[in-house]
């Protein structure tokens, strides 16, 4: 798997490009004496009202068309962990990015192959030929490779028509423990526990870590053969 240069370098400064724009937009509301925190109080209440159903349900759906699934992991526990305690948010958390990474194999396998193949292609990433042997190989480099959203990963999985026993083995290993960090991060951030906030973001960075190690040992691999 692989995209052109240009793209990966493009979409890496729309992200800090973006990521900067929202801190400078923070900082001008707060000078100006904008509530914030009340803001995202007010945005809370409308997902809550919403009901847990439709959250989830969302949460396992929307992500195929590319909505982040960070949009859902972040506020998930603050919003249904008084409801459904913080194990019970991660598992249905869980549960609800499983069926999505499932659904959008099956869908990038046999039900949208040939729209899914344009998409694919026309945003610069090119479909791996692999062997059954290199399949494992194949789904890990997808999950820890840098800049590929996690949609795409899913989708790439399945037009390579990578095993999906194997699949879902490496998805769950590496996506479960780094969305549940995430889950708790969002969490404390939103609730104002900043030990706990900054013990999940350890967390994160760690993980993050430990994939970046296992994508430059799959280089070293390749250079090798």
């Amino acid at each position: 798997m692989s995209a052109t240069p240009p793209r990966n370098a493009r979409a890496l400064l729309w992200k800090l490009g973006a990521l900067g724009a929202a801190l400078i937009a923070a900082a001008v509301l707060v000078a100006r004496g904008v509530d914030l925190k009340g803001l995202v109080d007010s945005g809370l209440e409308v997902l809550r009202a919403a009901g847990p159903l439709a959250f989830f349900l969302g949460m396992a759906l929307l992500p195929l068309a590319a909505v982040p699934m960070l949009a859902f992991s972040l506020p998930a526990v603050a919003l249904y962990g008084p409801r459904f305690g913080t194990a019970g948010v991660v598992a249905l958390s869980l549960a609800a990015m499983t069926v999505n990474f499932c659904l959008a194999y099956a869908l990038a396998r046999r039900g949208l192959r040939p729209l899914l193949q344009a998409v694919v292609s026309r945003l610069g990433y090119k479909l791996p030929e692999v062997d059954s042997g290199d399949a494992t190989d194949l789904v890990i480099l997808l999950r820890v490779t840098p800049g590929v959203p996690f949609f795409m990963q899913n989708y790439l999985a399945g037009l390579a028509e990578a095993p999906f026993g194997r699949y879902f083995a490496v998805s769950a290993i590496i996506a479960w423990p780094l969305n549940t960090a995430f889950l708790l991060f969002g969490d404390a951030l939103l609730h104002g526990k900043g030990k706990v906030a900054l013990l999940s973001l350890c967390a994160v960075i760690a993980l993050m870590t430990v994939l970046h190690l296992v994508r430059r040992r799959y280089e070293r691999r390749k250079k090798a053969a």
